[in-house]
């Protein structure tokens, strides 16, 4: 399973409004791992930011002018998320500016939802956390991911801790554990999760006389073949 996961930074709300997007960032996964591939570009809108959108993300329009248009990097994109599921927070946002990107291509071209799946990570969180706050700050506190970086949006930086995030929410990345979970975070650092079983009433059967005799009979068979018989070993 390939998954893309993904946000954007733009320069105000709305695309019908002419707004363009500045910044694309992208993060892989495959099967449920990062494989550290990223597309990321900051782009050219061609207008103004408005006031509001440059103090949530901080870009300029000078620091914007010599970057690329979309138009260039368009290609490159299609070809990166083509054949994944997109992982986006709040994706009627991203997806409606990307859309209004490639129409501006005048060339044909795919939607987005046309070429890729679509997960909003925002209706996943309401459906588990409903009537609870579920902006990307307060999944990261509530999942205990790391955001301290995030002192402005950036789209690869959201990216990856909306990975995170994400893995967090679905199960992680765990191997089997009795004790505890080995979880592969976004930036590829292993965390361990303990589980708290203290809640849990455990049925303990006990081997009938034919099953403990059947028991003692494998274990002087693994003897007799010159085999470390660790159940032994741990009744000693």
């Amino acid at each position: 399973m390939r998954q893309i996961v993904l946000d954007t930074e733009t320069t105000g709300l709305e695309p019908e409004q002419g707004h363009r997007i500045i910044e694309i960032g992208c993060v892989e996964m495959i099967n449920r791992r990062l494989t550290g591939r990223t597309f990321h570009h900051y782009l050219n809108p061609q207008r103004d930011i408005d006031p509001g959108a440059q103090e949530v993300h901080g870009l300029s329009t000078a620091f914007l002018a010599d970057k690329a248009l979309f138009a260039e990097v368009a290609d490159d994109f299609l070809e990166f998320v083509g054949d994944a599921e997109l992982v986006i927070h709040n994706a009627p946002f991203d997806v409606g500016f990307l859309d209004a990107e490639l129409d501006r291509l005048d060339r044909d071209v795919p939607r987005i939802q046309d070429l890729c799946g679509v997960l909003d990570t925002l209706v996943l969180a309401r459906e588990m956390h409903p009537g609870q706050r579920n902006s990307l700050d307060a999944l990261c506190r509530r999942y205990e991911v790391d955001n301290s970086q995030r002192e402005l949006h950036g789209a690869l930086l959201d990216a990856r801790i909306l990975a995170e995030v994400y893995l967090a929410m679905t199960g992680g990345q765990a191997a089997l554990s009795l004790g505890s979970e080995r979880v592969t975070s976004a930036v590829g650092q292993p965390v361990e999760r303990r589980v708290d079983r203290s809640g849990l009433k455990l049925v303990v059967l006990r081997p009938s006389a034919e099953e403990q005799e059947a028991h003692e009979a494998t274990l002087d068979r693994i003897e007799a073949a010159g085999g470390d018989c660790i159940w032994r070993r741990l009744e000693h």
